[in-house]
């Protein structure tokens, strides 16, 4: 077993499958080598390997809320299933340490022929407890099911979202020293799903280990601290999961461009095969060369930052309405963004715009100078539109984004952009730098002036 500290712990684990291209060959797999084996042939395999994780290592303590982060087809289902113990490693070792609650695949662990009340039953006695000790948990789990008369009727004739219902309340109910989730969560209703993430963090408050799986890159940063990020069954990046969803983003980013490029290749090739172009019409990605004909660096300034290179960011600075550079303001102040950019190649399209974000990770605005263009092209006064402006290699300039600060008492993040947008609305847009952590800046509410709780002022009157 591992220690005491340790709640789960991965060594080395790796998971091949083997792919046969029909039943003959798996039949064959079965008899031939056998055969050659006893008259001292080589043997010949009839399958090709499939490794759907790679050398996969890490630990998570306990009370620990870890993350498990990945695009489909990264392995994320298949290490849960290697942690629970449904599936076994082709190589290495997993070792938990306490009773584990694992809500993974829609359904399992349910008999479809047993009513709600019996799987109940079921579920707690598979995991060790007495007819008594369901007993009195049972309320507890109908009540925060809430499927009602449905208890009493078969598990197949629920709806998915009654299945998640019963399933989640079960797990959480059981007391488990480990609580494993996977992307079952999502087919629940929105209340639903606020009241399990509620209950998530009161499990982790006391004690209990979880292991989240997500898409949902807010989820995960909301409700774990350190995450682990998967891409085609190799381990990416361990570590907090604020900087590991940013590696995510970035992987999303740099798959989307090969996507892009795959795409303009072939797009080339067919039109040089049909004879409709010559070499000097195929179009070429704007971030491959200069204007004088030499190769762009792709800039990457800093491990917080991404894109194309083709603009960059280069600071970010905070003014009060008196022009002066603070990082701490109050409810009513207005607050000016300074976002310098610099413009490596000649282009224009641009938008520099920002995302802000609180201290838990929750996105609280996001806007840029396209979203004014676009007001402005709505209202038919699209003459001065900063989606017009044309930049020359080399320039730098700056963009002033200014707003009436309403924001509630917290910490803020601002991650700032420049983009390069087709057209005028967002529908066709290329990231050229995308910068995390570009500023931050601290609101603190006048207790005896302007007060109010939350996220932000909401303009509230009285009225009697």
């Amino acid at each position: 077993m591992c220690s005491d500290k340790i709640a789960i712990s991965v060594d080395n684990v790796s998971k091949c499958y083997q792919i046969y291209a029909n039943p003959r060959d798996r039949l064959k797999q079965f008899f031939v080598p056998k055969v050659q084996n006893l008259f001292g042939r080589e043997r010949t395999r009839y399958y090709d390997e499939f490794w759907a994780l790679k050398d996969i290592n890490f630990e998570i303590e306990r009370g620990e809320a870890a993350g498990i982060i990945g695009r489909n087809g990264s392995g994320k289902s298949t290490l849960l299933q290697i942690i629970t113990g449904t599936l076994t490693p082709t190589t290495g070792t997993v070792k938990t340490n306490g009773r584990i609650a694992a809500l993974l695949e829609l359904g399992s662990g349910f008999n479809p022929e047993f009513t709600g009340r019996e799987n109940i039953y079921l579920n707690g006695s598979v995991i060790g407890l007495s007819r008594k000790e369901i007993d009195n948990k049972f309320d507890a789990i109908a009540g925060f099911a809430d499927i009602g008369v449905h208890l009493d009727q078969p598990v197949k004739t629920y709806s998915s979202g009654m299945m998640v219902r019963l399933a989640f309340a079960v797990q959480v109910q059981l007391e488990p020293d480990i609580l494993i989730v996977d992307e079952a969560l999502a087919v629940g209703d929105a209340l639903f799903q606020k009241r399990c993430f509620r209950q998530i963090e009161k499990l982790t408050s006391n004690g209990v280990t979880l292991l989240f799986v997500s898409h949902d890159q807010e989820s995960v940063r909301t409700l774990t601290n350190k995450s682990v990020l998967l891409d085609r069954g190799i381990q990416r990046r361990t570590g907090l999961s604020s900087e590991v969803l940013l590696e995510y983003r970035r992987l999303l980013h740099e798959e989307e461009n090969q996507y892009y490029a795959n795409l303009t290749t072939d797009i080339s090739e067919r039109a040089q095969l049909e004879q409709e172009t010559d070499v000097s019409e195929i179009n070429i990605k704007p971030s491959e060369i200069e204007s004088d004909g030499s190769p762009v660096v792709v800039l990457r300034s800093d491990k917080l930052s991404f894109g194309e290179g083709e603009a960059v960011i280069n600071q970010v600075e905070l003014y009060n309405e008196s022009g002066d550079r603070v990082n701490v303001f109050n409810p009513g102040e207005v607050i000016t963004i300074r976002i310098h950019f610099q413009v490596n190649r000649d282009i224009d399209k641009l938008n520099v715009g920002l995302r802000i974000r609180n201290k838990e990770g929750v996105k609280v605005y996001s806007w840029g100078t396209l979203n004014q263009d676009m007001q402005n092209i709505s209202s038919g006064t699209d003459s001065e539109l900063f989606w017009k402006r044309n930049f020359s290699a080399g320039v730098k300039e700056f963009v002033d984004l200014r707003f009436e600060c309403t924001l509630g008492s917290n910490l803020y993040e601002v991650q700032a952009s420049v983009s390069y947008e087709e057209t005028p609305d967002y529908f066709s847009q290329k990231i050229l730098h995308w910068r995390d952590e570009a500023a931050f800046f601290h609101v603190h509410i006048l207790r005896d002036s302007y007060f109010f709780g939350g996220l932000t002022d909401l303009k509230m009157k009285a009225i009697w």
